[in-house]
Order: structure tokens, then C-alpha cells, then sequence
């Protein structure tokens, strides 16, 4: 199976109002939806010191069309972010490792693992756990995902973030990524949004991170500049 690298720029939308404003020009333009309910998804992350354990653990439940990218990333990737995923009761095992300067867990450029495991969230969580790894981090969402060509367009209403859009193309290249960036960039400016910058979304996920146990599961939302 190929290696998949993940092309993704998000965009701070903030109200319901400028979410609605821009599923309109979504549709407007020829986008589709790509599921017809919104999605409910609850996210874990996990932080780690030494992945050879983790390795070791995860791999016979990795199902098997899987194991040679699984293995390519844990073994050629760096600056991991590793998280678990239960949409709507499909559990999911998402590892992602940085290609650009910026960390695996925000960054644009990305090298990306996803499988979908047959267990529980609570059972995979506590493979993980097992593996030395150690919570960082509960986040929940609601997920709207549009497509537009081959660019998928997600609205999301994240606990303590509000609204955000997420703007990505999937590539086998890892070489188009500056160009399929560009792209992704000009799509965005004829929606009329901009790129959330990076520092700024550092400090947020930062804040998150220090504070999840208040925004988890809620409708709260905070600021920061």
C-alpha cells in the first residue's frame, strides 16, 4: 500500500455565522457532501517518549493491508502525533509525523497512518497506555466534510476552538506538496477565508492541552490571540 502525505491548512471561522456563510459558498460552487449526516467524533492524544513498546504492542492488531505503512512511518518518521478517534462508534488509530518545520500535531505537510481497529476506544486507549504512551490531551467535535475536485473541505464546532474549516489534499508525492499548498491557499481566498496562522494555532492547541478537562464534551469556547 502506498505512503499517503496529508496537505492541510486550517482556517479560524469562529461563528456559526461564518460557518454557514461558508457551507453556502461550498455548495454554491459545485462542492458535495461527502457524508449526509454531521459526524460526532471524539479524539485522544497521546504523548510519547520511546515508540519501540508501542511498536511492538500495536502491530498484530494493525489490520494487515496496514502493517507495511504502520511500519514505514514508526521507522522513517519524526515529530509523531498520535491519536485514537471514535466517530460515531468506528474506532480509529491515526499516526501522523511532520514533513515541514512545523510539529506533526498542526503542521501543513504530512506523512499520515490511519486504520480503523476492532475494538473499543476504551480498549485502544488502554493498548496505548500499556505501551508507555501517556494522555496529553481529550478533544470532541462535530464534523461536516464537503468535496470540492479532489479537495476535501471540513467544518468542524470544536470544543474550546468554535468553528474551524480544515482545507486538504491527500498525495502519494511528497514532492507536490509546495504546489498542492499554493493551491489549497488560492481555493481558500476564493471562499474568503485566511489561513489560521501557525504561531497562533501553537498557542491555542497549547492552551487546550493545559485546559481540556474544561472544554471536553462542552459548547465552551476561548480566545487566543
Amino acid at each position: 500500500m502506498p505512503k499517503t502525505y496529508e496537505i492541510e491548512i486550517k482556517s479560524l471561522l469562529g461563528s456559526k455565522e461564518n460557518a454557514d456563510t461558508l457551507r453556502m459558498k461550498i455548495l454554491e460552487k459545485g462542492g458535495k457532501h461527502k457524508s449526509s449526516t454531521t459526524e460526532s467524533q471524539l479524539n485522544h492524544y497521546f504523548t510519547y517518549s520511546d515508540l519501540s513498546k508501542f511498536h511492538q504492542d500495536l502491530l498484530p492488531h494493525i489490520p494487515d493491508n496496514k502493517k507495511e505503512v504502520f511500519i514505514e512511518i514508526i521507522t522513517h518518521g519524526k515529530n509523531f502525533s498520535i491519536r485514537t478517534r471514535d466517530t460515531d462508534g468506528k474506532v480509529i488509530l491515526v499516526i501522523k509525523a511532520s514533513l515541514d518545520a512545523h510539529t506533526s500535531d498542526n503542521g501543513v505537510s504530512r506523512m499520515e497512518f490511519e486504520a480503523e481497529m476492532p475494538m473499543s476506544l476504551k480498549e485502544l486507549d488502554q493498548l496505548l497506555l500499556d505501551s508507555g504512551l501517556e494522555y496529553q490531551a481529550r478533544w470532541s467535535r462535530e464534523r461536516e466534510e464537503y468535496i470540492i475536485d479532489n479537495t476535501t473541505i471540513t467544518i468542524d464546532k470544536n470544543a474550546g476552538y468554535g468553528y474551524l474549516a480544515e482545507f486538504e489534499n491527500v498525495i502519494e508525492q511528497s514532492e507536490e506538496a509546495a504546489n498542492v499548498r499554493k493551491k489549497l491557499l488560492g481555493l481558500m481566498n476564493d471562499f474568503g477565508v485566511e489561513e489560521l496562522p501557525q504561531d497562533r494555532l501553537e498557542r491555542m492547541f497549547s492552551h487546550y492541552n493545559s485546559h481540556w478537562q474544561d472544554y471536553y464534551g462542552t459548547d465552551k469556547v476561548f480566545t487566543i490571540e
